[in-house]
């Protein structure tokens, strides 16, 4: 017996109001997952910002080596019209660093250096001050830059989102872009959970690490970031497929320390102790490699199922009940399921009251995910 797909509009009964935006996991795997974070608009106009920098370096002799190769060969790289006055310069080279300013409230490499554990990620680094998007110089320069390569920028004034949407990330947020590659497709659209599940927990680690208290970070389907109620961060990855390998540019905003428009990590902190508490972005990105390096090699090992026990720990959704509305010969029908985890392929498995299992998928048309979902039966 054939599945029958219907669109039906999906209510959720969660008690939280649901964000102004939610992007679905698309089906193909060239852009599989989009993300916003922290403040949002529209851009200033390029004419107004002026030429930015870039900073390369490395957390050993062999990527800063790589760095001054980078540099001398700078010409070769793609970078987008909004940073084409980008001057470049070496982390390591001390007579560099008297020529260009660092704020004090920038992010700070040689804290992150010395923080980093991983081993394979997060080792070459790229930071910037202001940067158009970290996605968009990672992914046009993929197979220029080594796999684990991070670019990092303080702010961000054309940020990848939906339908091709720009925002702005102000100062005060955790903006990253990485290189991965992946061989097998059909785990591919799993990885963005991955990755969120690896911010979740490396923030737990930092805590401990540093005596904070415990903030529980909690992870909303399919790609934003909750604390409290409110959103402060996403994820994005997109992919290109050449040589039987995927190549995978993943990106992460997390509000760090920015209290506009909503709030973020270190504004819950201050709620939560006396104590002069402050996380730092430097820590936490070192963090999130540490964690994702173990994620990763255990996903593409074992995949998913491997750590679906700690994502559901995560997520928002076990045990969620939504309500659907079909109309059928005129008639506006309700049927409620059940939130029961994810299908292999990544989509939400939820059972009805006839105790029949349903995959929901996103419409694409419907800022809400659960105002808008495709159901189909589970043979």
């Amino acid at each position: 017996m054939k599945s029958a797909i219907k669109n039906l509009t999906i209510y959720s009964l969660f008690s939280s109001k649901p964000p102004p935006y939610h992007f679905p996991p698309l089906s193909k795997p060239s852009t599989f997952l989009t993300f916003s974070s922290g403040m949002e608009k529209s851009p200033p106009p390029s004419s107004s910002l002026s030429p930015s920098i870039l900073v390369l370096g490395g957390k050993s002799s062999q990527e800063n080596e790589f760095a001054k190769s980078l540099k001398d060969n700078f010409k070769n790289l793609t970078l987008p019209i909004e940073d084409s006055g980008v001057s470049v310069f070496l982390y390591d080279s001390d007579a560099e660093k008297k020529t260009y300013e660092v704020e004090e409230e920038t992010f700070k490499i040689g804290t992150y250096m010395n923080s980093l554990s991983a081993n394979r990620f997060g080792q070459f680094l790229i930071w910037s001050p202001r940067l158009s998007s970290t996605q968009d110089l990672i992914a046009k320069n993929f197979c220029e830059l080594p796999i684990g390569a991070v670019c990092v920028a303080d702010i961000q004034f054309k940020g990848r989102g939906r339908s091709r949407n720009v925002w702005e990330s102000p100062a005060g947020c955790l903006l990253f872009s990485f290189t991965l590659q992946m061989d097998d497709g059909r785990i591919l659209p799993l990885l963005q959970y991955v990755v969120s599940l690896a911010v979740v927990e490396a923030l737990k680690d930092v805590c401990d690490a540093k005596g904070f208290p415990y903030l529980d970070l909690k992870i909303k389907w399919p790609n934003d970031l909750y604390l409290n109620g409110l959103k402060v961060g996403g994820v994005l990855c997109t992919s290109t497929y050449s040589s039987k390998k995927f190549s995978v540019s993943a990106g992460i905003g997390l509000n760090v320390n920015n209290e506009k428009p909503t709030t973020c990590l270190n504004a819950e902190l201050r709620k939560l102790t006396s104590d002069a508490c402050q996380l730092e972005r430097e820590n936490v990105l070192a963090a999130f490699f540490k964690r994702f390096e173990s994620f990763f090699d255990t996903f593409s090992n074992q995949g998913f199922q491997a750590l679906e026990e700690l994502y559901y720990k995560a997520w928002l959704h076990s045990g969620q009940r939504v309500l659907i509305q079909e109309e059928k010969e005129g008639q506006l029908l309700e049927h409620a399921v059940t939130i029961q985890g994810l299908t292999p392929s990544g989509y939400l498995l939820a059972i009805g009251d006839d105790h029949q299992f349903y995959e929901l998928h996103p419409d694409g048309n419907s800022l809400d995910f659960f105002k808008g979902l495709v159901r189909r039966k589970v043979q």
